[in-house]
This record gives structure tokens, sequence and C-alpha cells, in this order.
């Protein structure tokens, strides 16, 4: 699917940006993989790393819609991964946020339909679900504006669909680099902020790969959400310290006990396919579609009224080993 197209991603210096570059130079033969970000030494340093002919490094900010429009000339796909992602961050400094999750997202949309762009994939979190801090709630408008893009198209080929998932093992915003700096340091104990939270695992690879799946998948509109296994903080810092102590520090500003990626309100939109789900458009579009039965010809059915998918009622959990696996495969 990607063999010859002209890729763009947004945010493309980060830690999905890179892993996506690896995999896709790896499994394909793109023409062009277009690295779009605001940071050029960031730029600079993966451009050591990845500089295959087909790259290309263009410094911008999603917050320019002229300059999405000057990248993104002939591309074909775009994968939207840059955000502000910080809670605490984006708590105190809540404009910032807006400006780059929101007003970002409609940029990259109308720089899509102007290129007519063929397919378009935004990256979400679990905190768009159900939010209660701002990075979530502003990840919740961009994926309304992604769904609703959908009845923008017209004529054009284009189509625009959402990928949400957990934390990412290994990521920069993880806890567990953290935790690993303040074992180096010589810490007696680890910081948690509650003993009961639980939170969604994936690795890097996993979520690149999932999304990557997705385009072949998507039809327009869906947001689709894997199937990945949960695991408590405390659980967790004993994986990665057992002979350390906790110290329970609180619930950090916008912070939940539990993720949501399925909501319970959001149950009568729900499908279940054998590794994800999707939650389908609560709008209707000018063109009809059956969300049952995906482009690659999975088969999906309706979930009961009131199923909720969250990190505390998931069947799938991580024991120590797991997780020490999961992330030295990182």
């Amino acid at each position: 699917m990607f063999n010859n197209k002209n890729i763009l991603i947004t945010g493309g210096t980060g830690s999905f940006g890179k892993k996506y570059t690896e995999i896709l130079l790896g499994k394909y033969k793109p023409n062009k993989i277009i690295i779009f970000s605001r940071d050029e030494l960031k730029q600079f340093e993966m451009g050591q790393v990845y500089n295959d002919p087909c790259m290309r490094y263009f410094i911008g900010d999603v917050r320019d819609q002229e300059r999405l429009k000057d990248a993104m000339q002939d591309v074909d796909f775009v994968i939207h991964a840059a955000a502000q992602k910080q809670v605490p961050a984006a708590e105190y400094n809540p404009m910032e946020c807006i400006k780059t999750n929101i007003h970002g997202a409609e940029n990259v949309i109308q720089a899509a339909l102007y290129n007519n762009v063929e397919k378009v994939m935004a990256l979400s979190t679990d905190k768009a679900a159900n939010p209660i801090n701002l990075y979530g709630a502003t990840k919740l408008a961009s994926d309304k504006l992604f769904v609703a893009a959908n009845n923008m198209v017209g004529k054009r080929r284009t189509r625009f669909s959402v990928v949400r998932y957990g934390n990412v093992v290994g990521s920069r915003g993880s806890v567990i680099p953290f935790f690993e700096k303040l074992i180096k340091e010589g810490a007696k104990e680890l910081p948690i902020t509650d003993a009961k939270m639980t939170r969604f695992l994936i690795t890097l690879e996993d979520g690149v790969n999932f999304v990557l799946k997705d385009f072949n998948r998507m039809q327009g509109g869906e947001i689709f959400i894997p199937k990945i296994p949960s695991m408590y903080m405390t659980e967790m810092a004993k994986a990665i310290a057992p002979n350390l102590s906790h110290k329970i520090i609180g619930i950090r500003p916008g912070e939940k006990l539990h993720e949501i990626m399925c909501p319970a309100d959001d149950s009568h939109l729900t499908l279940e396919f054998d590794d994800h789900y999707v939650i389908c458009p609560t709008i209707q579009f000018a063109h009809k579609t059956d969300f049952t039965k995906n482009l690659i010809g999975e088969v999906g059915k309706k979930v009961e009224q009131g199923f909720e998918y969250n990190s505390l009622n998931n069947t799938e959990w991580l024991s120590h080993e797991e997780f020490l696996q999961m992330e030295q495969s990182e």
C-alpha cells in the first residue's frame, strides 16, 4: 500500500514518527517520507539516522496552515502525530495546547482537502475518552474534527480516521524512563501518584503496526482502538525495581485513576473485532458506510449496551515478566 507513495508525518521527529519511519523504510519502498515538525535540531539528529534518498525534512508548525498546504503537495497519506501531550503542562498553558491540538487539527484537515490527500490518520489518546483534563479535551475535539471532516470531502478521494491507544512503553512521555533515571541516580523509593492507578500499555512498534494496518482497514470516520493489556502502576514499579519501596505522592493536575478507551456512552456506536474495537461516527455521512465490515474483510459485532473498555475492567493484564519483555523490546 505504501510502495511508491508519498507519506507525510506531522510531529515526525517524536518517538512515534521515528519508529513509523523505521518500519516504513524496512517494509516498503515509499517514494517520499516527509517529516514535518518545528524543531530543527531534532530534524538534524533524525536525519543522521534516517537518511534514505526518499527522506524529506520540512520545518513547519501545524499552527501554520499555509506551510502545511505547501508540505502536502502530491502527498498520498498523512499521519497526524503532532500534539502537545503533557497533561500538567496543558493545565498550566491551556491556550498553547488548544492552538496546537485543536487549531492544528483543523489546519491539517484543510491542507489535506486542499491537496486531495488520499487518507489521513490522526493519532489520539485514551485521555480523549470522557476527558477530565485539558489535553484530553483538546484531543476529543480533534477526534471530532477529523471524523466530521469526512462530510467535507465532496468529490475528493480524501478520507479521515482516528487511532486511539494508551501509554506507550518507553516513549519520551512515559513514566518508565523517569523511573529508570531515578534508579540510576540512587533513589531509595519510587514516586507513585496513587496505589490503585492503572494504565493501558502498548509498545511503540505495536502502535505503529496497528496504525499501518488501520490505513488498509479504514473507510473514513472510524476511531480504531487496539485491544491491549493493563497494569497497575505499583506493579510496574515493582517489575522495574523490585527492591525499592514506593512513596504515594498524590494524583497530578488533570490525572485520572483509570483510563478509558471505549466509553459506555458510546457503546451503541462501538463494534468489537478480533483484536480491536471501532467507535463508529455519531453523525451520518453523505456516503453511507457499513462499518461492520472493513476494507480487509474483517467483521465486527456490536457490543452490549453500557459496555466500557477501561484499564481497570480490562481482561488482559501484564505480569512482571511480560512487562519487562515488552520494555526490553523497545
